[in-house]
């Protein structure tokens, strides 16, 4: 993962509880873990007034309510994809559909368009709610993928 300095300090301690590798296990579902952890990093100065990167951590831990409390906020692509993503996890496909159509001027969607969040929110719904290991896999990748954009793009 690269992220600048100070970000990749204040979420280490998580980073460190919850390596990406074993982050977002499932496709779907709720099943929020190191929310305290969560709480703490998010008190770090670098993390203060970024919602985008809240959202993408609250992700992380599979908290979906916390983000979205967050990323429905979040009035630009950056809130829509998380948005989409979110509503993705919770098996709400055609709102995510929604979210992603919204999402689709995202510049890291120019930068990676083999990210396809619309084709893995079919195939996450096709699956119907294996969690199989090459989505898992995208999954994690796109989480990647979108909170390093985040980390590098402050919102304006």
């Amino acid at each position: 993962m690269t992220l600048p300095g100070t970000i990749a300090a204040a979420c280490k301690p998580l980073f460190d509880a919850v390596p990406v590798e074993q982050a977002m296990p499932h496709l779907l579902g709720s099943h929020p873990h190191h929310v305290e952890l969560v709480k703490h990093v998010l008190q770090e100065t670098a993390l203060r007034d970024r919602p985008d990167l809240a959202a993408g951590l609250w992700l992380y831990v599979d908290d979906l309510e916390r983000c979205h409390a967050i990323c429905q906020n979040l009035p630009d692509p950056t809130g829509a994809f998380w948005h989409g993503i979110m509503h993705r996890r919770e098996g709400d496909f055609s709102n995510s559909h929604y979210w992603m159509r919204r999402a689709a001027s995202h510049p890291l969607l120019r930068e990676r368009p083999e990210l396809k969040p619309a084709e893995l929110v079919d195939l996450v719904a096709k699956a119907g709610g294996r969690d199989l290991p090459e989505l898992v896999a995208r999954q994690r990748d796109e989480w990647l993928a979108l909170f390093e954009w985040c980390a590098h793009n402050p919102l304006r």
